[in-house]
C-alpha cells in the first residue's frame, strides 16, 4: 500500500501511483475542498476509477479529521493540543471554514454509473483498496425482488403495486424478516454489489430491496445507476436526499443522452387507450356493486378510496386528451412541432392544470394501485402510471398565482412538443389486446412527443437540490468545451489526462481502402454498394489473419450490420472470416447477450484455436460496459462513423434547437448543430476504441475502415492518447506488413501469462476490469518490460522513429539491438538473389571461385564477431556492475578471470551462485552463459536450470570448438560448389538454362556460360517460372498479373521491398486459395528481405514455414558463409535478450 499527500489530504494507493493518476486525483479533491464542479477525461486503463474512489474516500477521512481537530481545540479553549501542529494545519477549510460542522455534516458520495454491471466493477475496485466505508447499492425490484409470486408478474408496473400491496399487509415473509436482518453485522460490515445482496437475502429469507433501503440512511457511499438520479420520479421513488452530497457520474459520456431521456415523454394512442379501458373495467365494477341492494359506503371503499364521480372525470380527462391529440392533421411523413410552452396548452383542453394535478395524480395512483392488486384477469395500467408521471413532469414546481407563467417557461424553456402518426399503428393493433375496446384502436392516432433538448435542464435541477459538487468523469468527453457547453452548468476544474502506455503497445491506422483498391466508406449513399460491401469484407478477413487472438468489429447500426453480415455469408466473406476466427455477433436484445459473449471468451481462451472475432455496433453494449483486455481485443476494426439518424425527428429537432441557441443567447457558448451531430458520431467511435487498450501492459491495434477518418479535421475528433500515433495508409498491404511486425514485437515484449499465474506473482486477484489495480502490483516486472520495449524501438522499422545515435546514453540492451543492426546491413549490402544474379550476369567473371569466396567471407564473419563480440562484453559488463554491489561485482569479475586462465567451471559456479538468489539477476546468471567455453556449455546450461528454472538457450552446435565451427562451414560451402557444377554449355548467356535454387542464392560464382543440365527430379528454372506464372494469369486475370510483373520488374530496378510487398499481398489476399502463390512468390525476393517476408508469411498464415515450405526461406537457409555467421550472431543475442526477457 503506497501513501501520499494532495493538496494536504494523504491518501491511500494501492501501489505507487503514475503521473496522469496524481494529477487526476489532485482534481478530483481540489473539487470536493473548493465545493466546485468537474469534468475529468481520463482514458480507459489508466485506472481512473480506483483514482476517483481512493480521493474521495480519502478526502471524507481528511474532512471527518477536522471536524474532530475543531471539536478538540474546542475543549482545549484555544490552546494548542499539538504545539507544532496548529489547528489551522489539519484543514479547516475542508469543514467550510467557520461554519459549525458536526459529524452529521460530512458529506454522503452519491456514485452512479450507467449500469448495474459498471457498478459492479467499481465495488469490486473498492475491495482492492484500503477503505471500508459503509456502503449501500440501490436497485429495483427487477433485480433485488425475491418473492417469486411477485417475479412472475409480466409488468413491472404490476409488480411495483403488488408488493406494495404485499408490505402494507405485511403478507410478505421476506419483507417482514427486514428489520431483524437489516443490523447483521455480514450485512452491515461488508461491501456488497447486487449480486451479493440477492445472495445475503436468499440466505437470511430476508427482502433485498427493502435491505438496500434501510442501509441507505446509515451509508457512506450510495451507488445506484444515474438514472435514479437523473430522473425525477425515480429520485422521489428512492428518497434519495441531495442536499450536501458529493455526486459522481462515471462513465459519463451518456449523461447527456440520459438527462434528456430521464425528461422526455412519447404519449401513444395505445397508452391513452390502455388507461381508458382500466378506468372503464373499473366503473363497470363499480357500477355494479351499486346496483346491489346490500350496497353500503364501506363496501364500495373497501379497496378504493375514489369516489366514483372522480373515476368518471378521470376518463373524461383522458377522452378529452386523446380528442385533442388527434385533433392535429399531420402529415404522414413528418410531424407537427410546437414550442415547449404549447404543452401546458395542450393538457388545459383536458382540464389539466397546476390546479388540478394534485387531484388528478392522487385518483390515478389510487387506481393504478386498486386494479394491480386485484386478483383474476391481469389489467394493464401502465398508460395510468405513464399520465401520472406526465403530469409530475410537466408541473413540475409550485409557483404562485402570479409567478406561474415564468414558472412554466422556466419548464419548457429546453424543450419542444412534437406531434406524429403512430407508425407502429398496425402492428400494434394485430399483437395487442388491450387497446381492442378503445374508439382509438379503430384508427391511427398520433402521439404526443415533449422533448428535451438540454442535459442541462437535469443538471440545474440537481444543483438547485443543494449538492456539494458534481464531478463527471469518462474515458471519452473530448473535446470538454462543447461537452460542458451542454451541461449549462459551471465547471471550474477540468482535466484532459494522458495514457500511461508505451508507443510501442498501440498501433492505429487509418485504412481508406481494402485490399482491392476500392474505397471504404459507410456514408449513405455508399454502404450497400456491393463493391463497398465486398472489400470490407475482404479487409476484415485479412486483419483477421495477422490480429492475434480476440478481434473486435464495430458497425455503425444494427441494420447496417445485419445487412453487411448477411452480404458477406452469401459471398464466402464470413466463411474465410469464420476459419480463422470463428464469428460471435452482438444480439439486439439483452436475453442471449451474455451467452454470446462468454461463447466469445471460451473461443479466445482455447489454445486451440486462433482466437474469436466478436461484431458489435456502436453505442451498443459491448462498446460501452464491457471489459476485453489481453487477449479478449487485441484489434478493433471500426467500419464506419455511426452518425445519429439524419431523418429522425428528434435529431433534426436537436439540430435546430441548438442552432436556435446559438444565435439567441448571447453571452452563453452553445454547439451548433452540425457540430454536436458530427460529436455524436466520433463519441460512439471513441468509447468502442476504448476496448483495445485496457490497462498498462495491455497492447491492440485500432484500424479504422473508412475514408473519411482520412480528414484532419476527423483524426482532431479522436481521444487525445490516440492521435500521436495515427497512421494513413494509402496500400492494404503496408498495413499487413506494418502490423504483423507490430504484434510480433508486442508478443514478444508483453507474453501473455496464465491469469493465476500473474495473481501468484502479484499478489493480486486481477479481476476482468480492475484496469490499473490488479497489474500494478507488479511495477517491477514491468517497467523491465517497458524498458526493453524502448530498446527494440532501435532496430525495428516499424517503431524507429528516432536516430541511431540518439542511443549513445541508453542502456546496454538497446546498444546491443543497434549495434547487431549496423553488422547485419554490413553483410547485407551485396545482393545476392535470382533477379540480382540476371541482372549481374554480363559482369560476373567467369572464374570458378566459390570455396574461395566462402573462406573469404567465413573471415570477414569472424572479423564482425569479434568486433561485435568485445561490445557486447563491456555492455554487459557495464549492466551488471550498475545491478550488483561492487563487492560482488568484484568477485564474479575475479570469477571469470580466474575461470580464464585455469578452465575451472566450478570456481565460476560457485561465485556466480550469488546472482540465483534475487529474480532481478537471473538474466545476468544467464549472461554469464557467453563467457563460458564450449565444452562446458551444456553443464553450465544445466546449472542455471536447476537454479533459476530456465536454461540459456543451449544447443549442441554450442558445444563444437570454433576450428570445428568453421571446417563445417568451408565443408558446406565445398558441398555448394559441387551441387552449383558451374560448366560452359553453349557459349551463350541462356536464362532458360539456369537452376533456380542456384540463382537465388546469387553468389557471385554465376556466370554467362550457364549450368550443366539439373539432375533427375529437379525443375529447370524456365519450367518453374513458367508454371508459377501460368497459375498467377489462372488465378487473378491478365489485368491483374501484368500489375504484378511490373511489381516484379520495379523491386529488380529499385530494391524496394515495401512497394513489391504491398502489391503482392493485396493481390494473394483476396481469396483464400490464393495464399500458395504468395508462398511461392518468395523466390523473388532478395536474401536481406527474406527473413521479413517469412514473418509477414507466418503472420498472415499463422503457420511456422520451415525451409522446404518456402521457397525465400529455402534459398535463406543456403546463403553464404558469411550470412549464415551473421544470423548466428543474432541467434546468440536473440536467445541472451529472450532469457532477460522472460525473467
Amino acid at each position: 500500500m503506497s501513501s501520499l499527500t494532495l493538496n494536504g489530504v494523504t491518501v491511500n494507493f494501492p501501489f505507487p501511483p503514475y503521473n496522469c493518476q496524481k494529477d487526476y486525483m489532485s482534481k478530483v479533491i481540489e473539487c470536493l475542498q473548493r465545493k466546485v464542479n468537474g469534468v475529468l477525461e481520463s482514458p480507459t486503463g489508466t485506472g481512473k476509477t480506483l483514482c476517483l474512489l481512493c480521493a474521495t474516500l480519502a478526502w471524507r477521512e481528511h474532512f471527518k479529521d477536522t471536524i474532530s481537530a475543531r471539536k478538540i481545540a474546542e475543549k482545549l479553549g484555544g490552546e494548542e493540543m499539538f504545539p507544532n501542529t496548529p489547528l489551522s494545519s489539519w484543514g479547516t477549510a475542508a469543514t467550510d471554514g467557520d461554519t459549525p460542522t458536526y459529524y452529521t455534516d460530512v458529506p454522503k458520495i452519491i456514485y452512479a454509473s450507467r449500469t448495474h454491471t459498471q457498478l459492479a466493477q467499481v465495488i469490486s475496485e473498492l475491495k482492492n483498496t484500503s477503505y471500508r466505508p459503509k456502503v449501500c447499492v440501490l436497485g429495483s425490484r427487477e433485480q433485488l425482488c425475491i418473492n417469486q409470486e411477485v417475479m412472475r408478474q409480466e409488468s413491472n408496473h404490476v409488480k411495483v403495486h403488488m408488493c406494495r400491496a404485499k408490505v402494507s399487509t405485511r403478507s410478505c415473509i421476506y419483507y417482514n424478516n427486514v428489520e431483524e436482518k437489516s443490523t447483521d453485522r455480514e450485512l452491515v460490515d461488508s461491501i456488497l454489489d447486487v449480486e451479493d445482496l440477492v445472495k445475503f437475502g436468499n440466505k437470511q429469507r430476508a427482502c433485498p430491496y427493502y435491505l438496500s433501503r434501510s442501509l441507505k440512511q446509515q451509508a457512506n457511499v450510495i451507488f445506484m445507476p444515474y438514472n435514479y438520479l437523473l430522473d425525477p420520479k425515480s429520485r422521489r421513488a428512492h428518497n434519495i436526499e441531495l442536499k450536501g452530497a458529493v455526486v459522481i457520474f462515471d462513465e459519463a459520456h451518456n449523461v447527456e443522452k440520459t438527462c434528456e431521456e430521464s425528461t422526455s415523454f412519447d404519449l401513444t394512442p395505445y397508452d391513452v387507450a390502455s388507461a381508458i379501458n382500466a378506468v372503464d373495467r373499473l366503473l363497470v365494477e363499480q357500477a355494479k356493486d351499486v346496483s346491489h341492494e346490500d350496497f353500503n359506503a364501506d363496501s364500495l371503499n373497501s379497496g378504493l378510496k375514489v369516489e366514483l364521480d372522480t373515476i368518471a372525470k378521470i376518463k373524461q380527462i383522458l377522452l378529452d386528451l386523446e380528442a385533442a391529440i388527434d385533433s392535429y392533421d399531420v402529415p404522414s411523413d413528418k410531424g407537427i412541432t410546437k414550442p415547449g410552452i404549447f404543452i401546458y396548452e395542450l393538457l388545459e383542453r383536458a382540464h389539466l392544470t397546476y390546479n388540478s394535478k394534485t387531484a388528478v395524480c392522487e385518483a390515478l395512483e389510487q387506481i393504478s394501485g386498486y386494479l394491480a392488486g386485484q386478483p383474476g384477469i391481469f389489467l394493464n395500467t401502465s398508460g395510468l402510471q405513464k399520465l401520472a408521471d406526465i403530469i409530475q413532469l410537466v408541473f413540475c414546481g409550485e409557483p404562485s398565482e402570479k409567478d406561474r407563467l415564468q414558472q412554466m417557461q422556466s419548464n419548457t424553456a429546453h424543450f419542444k412538443v412534437h406531434i406524429h402518426r403512430d407508425t407502429n399503428y398496425h402492428k400494434k393493433k394485430s399483437t395487442d389486446v388491450w387497446a381492442s375496446s378503445s374508439s382509438s384502436s379503430k384508427k391511427q392516432g398520433n402521439i404526443l412527443s415533449y422533448w428535451c433538448f438540454s442535459p442541462g435542464f437535469s443538471m440545474q435541477d440537481l444543483v438547485n437540490q443543494g449538492v456539494r459538487c458534481i464531478i463527471l468523469t469518462s474515458g471519452t468527453l473530448s473535446p470538454l468545451s462543447s461537452f460542458t457547453s451542454e451541461m449549462r452548468i459551471e465547471f471550474p476544474v477540468t482535466l484532459e489526462n494522458g495514457h500511461v502506455i508505451e508507443r510501442d503497445q498501440i498501433f492505429v491506422s487509418i485504412i481508406d481502402r481494402g485490399p482491392d483498391g476500392v474505397h471504404l466508406s459507410s456514408a449513405f449513399d455508399r454502404r450497400f454498394i456491393p463493391e463497398n460491401m465486398a472489400s470490407l469484407g475482404n479487409t476484415v478477413a485479412n486483419l483477421s489473419r495477422v490480429v492475434p487472438h480476440g478481434l473486435l468489429v464495430f458497425f455503425p447500426s444494427f441494420p447496417l450490420m445485419e445487412k453487411t453480415l448477411d452480404f458477406w455469408r452469401a459471398k464466402g466473406h464470413a466463411d474465410r472470416i469464420e476459419t480463422i476466427k470463428p464469428m460471435f455477433v452482438e444480439p439486439k436484445g439483452k436475453g442471449t447477450f451474455n451467452e454470446v459473449i462468454d461463447g466469445y471468451y471460451n473461443k479466445v481462451n482455447d489454445p486451440a484455436s486462433k482466437g474469436g472475432s466478436f461484431f458489435a455496433v456502436c453505442r451498443g453494449k459491448a462498446s460501452e460496459g464491457l471489459d476485453f483486455a489481453n487477449t479478449f481485443g487485441r484489434g478493433v476494426i471500426i467500419t464506419g462513423l455511426p452518425f445519429p439518424p439524419k431523418m429522425d425527428p428528434k435529431v433534426i429537432l436537436k439540430m435546430q434547437f441548438l442552432d436556435e441557441m446559438s444565435r439567441t443567447k448571447t453571452g452563453l457558448k452553445y454547439l451548433s448543430g452540425q457540430q454536436w451531430y458530427k460529436q455524436q458520431a466520433f463519441r460512439a467511435v471513441n468509447q468502442a476504441i476504448g476496448r483495445v487498450i485496457r490497462h498498462k501492459e495491455d497492447f491492440g491495434a485500432i484500424f479504422l475502415c473508412d475514408q473519411r477518418f482520412k480528414g484532419s479535421d476527423a483524426q482532431a475528433q479522436l481521444p487525445l492518447w490516440v492521435r500521436p500515433y495515427v497512421r494513413l495508409y494509402d496500400c492494404f498491404g503496408n498495413v499487413v506488413r506494418d502490423v504483423s511486425q507490430f504484434f510480433r514485437v508486442a508478443q514478444k515484449m508483453r507474453p501473455v501469462v496464465e491469469k493465476r499465474a500473474a495473481a501468484e506473482r502479484c499478489g493480486t486477484v486481477c479481476l476482468p476490469d480492475t484496469q490499473a489495480s490488479g497489474f500494478t502490483s507488479c511495477s517491477s516486472y514491468q517497467s523491465s518490460h517497458t524498458q526493453k520495449a524502448k530498446a527494440l524501438d532501435a532496430h525495428l522499422p516499424s517503431l524507429k522513429r528516432r536516430k541511431l545515435n540518439e542511443y549513445t546514453g541508453a542502456d546496454g540492451m538497446a546498444r546491443i539491438c543497434v549495434e547487431y543492426e549496423c553488422d547485419v546491413q554490413e553483410s547485407q549490402r551485396r545482393p545476392a538473389n535470382l533477379l540480382d544474379a540476371l541482372e549481374r550476369g554480363d559482369h560476373c567473371s567467369g572464374e570458378d571461385n566459390d570455396t574461395v569466396m566462402g573462406a573469404k567471407k567465413i573471415s570477414q564473419s569472424e572479423d564482425v564477431c569479434e568486433e561485435g563480440k568485445a561490445s557486447r562484453t563491456k555492455t554487459f559488463l557495464s549492466e551488471m556492475k550498475k545491478s550488483l554491489s561492487q563487492v560482488n561485482f568484484d568477485c564474479i569479475v575475479q570469477a571469470l578471470q580466474t575461470y580464464k586462465k585455469t578452465d575451472n567451471l566450478d570456481v565460476l559456479l560457485t561465485e556466480t551462485v550469488v546472482l540465483a538468489g534475487d529474480a532481478n539477476t537471473h538474466s545476468l546468471l544467464r549472461g554469464i552463459y557467453q563467457f563460458v567455453r564450449p565444452h562446458h556449455k551444456k553443464r553450465f546450461d544445466e546449472n542455471c536450470q536447476e537454479l533459476t528454472g530456465q536454461g540459456c538457450g543451449y544447443k549442441p552446435d554450442h558445444s563444437l570448438a570454433k576450428d570445428m565451427k568453421k571446417a563445417n562451414t568451408l565443408h558446406g560451402a565445398t558441398d555448394r560448389q559441387t551441387v552449383a557444377g558451374l560448366t560452359s554449355s553453349s557459349g551463350k548467356s541462356t536464362c532458360s538454362q539456369l537452376n533456380t535454387q542456384q540463382l537465388n542464392r546469387g553468389g557471385q560464382h554465376l556466370n554467362q556460360q550457364g549450368l550443366k543440365e539439373p539432375q533427375t527430379g529437379t525443375a529447370p528454372k524456365s519450367d518453374v517460372h513458367a508454371t508459377f506464372l501460368a497459375d498467377v494469369k489462372q488465378a487473378l486475370g491478365a489485368e491483374k498479373s501484368a500489375q504484378l510483373f511490373q511489381a516484379i520488374y520495379s523491386y529488380k530496378k529499385t530494391d524496394n521491398y515495401e512497394n513489391v510487398v504491398t502489391i503482392v499481398v493485396s493481390l494473394f489476399t483476396e481469396r483464400d486459395e490464393d495464399i500458395h502463390l504468395l508462398i511461392r512468390f518468395g523466390m523473388f525476393i532478395r536474401p536481406h528481405h527474406k527473413e521479413q517476408y517469412k514473418h509477414m508469411l507466418e503472420a498472415l498464415t499463422g503457420q511456422s514455414f520451415s525451409a522446404a515450405d518456402v521457397p525465400a526461406v529455402n534459398e535463406h537457409q543456403q546463403r553464404d558463409a558469411s550470412s549464415s555467421q551473421t544470423l548466428k550472431a543474432q541467434s546468440k543475442i536473440s536467445s541472451f535478450f529472450s532469457s532477460r526477457q522472460n525473467k
